[in-house]
């Protein structure tokens, strides 16, 4: 099913916002400072282009480490770049939700304006590894509570 919503998803416009994104980050990336920020647009793109079967998680849930200065960067982002996607996303799903044949994009849109909102620190997995990430989480903090 992933396979067919990602290929619709692909004709119907994902190409675009996917190559709109790749163009966002070869601008960030002109300077020095801004690539890091190009990086995570570019991260954003490979999720645009195929937003169906996968997720973001944080990079220290599948072992990265966690690098500093992520929190102030992540303020930049959503000044500069983050908080205007999410919006635009949030909008595109809401017109994606007017017809019933709509909202699985309208879904794929949220999810989307939800990742680009803040995506430093995150990375694309599929939504099995998500879910077995979360289930995890969920252990270990059932584990702490009980005192095991």
């Amino acid at each position: 099913m992933a396979f067919v919503g990602n290929l619709l998803w692909f004709i119907l416009g994902g190409w675009a916002m996917g190559l709109s994104m790749i163009l966002a980050g070869a601008l960030w990336c002109i300077t020095i400072i801004g690539i890091p920020f190009g990086v995570a647009t570019f991260r954003l793109a490979m999720f645009g282009f195929f937003p169906f079967g996968k997720e973001l998680v944080n990079a220290e849930d599948v072992g990265e480490k966690r690098v500093a200065g992520t929190g102030i960067a992540a303020v930049l982002w959503i000044i500069f770049y983050g908080l205007w996607a999410a919006i635009a996303y949030g909008l595109l799903g809401l017109c994606y939700f007017c017809t019933i044949v709509g909202i699985p994009f309208g879904i794929a849109s949220f999810k989307l304006a939800a990742a680009s909102f803040n995506p430093l620190g995150k990375r694309i997995v599929s939504t099995d590894m998500a879910q077995a990430i979360r289930a995890r989480k969920a252990n270990a903090a059932l584990n702490a509570k009980l005192g095991k």
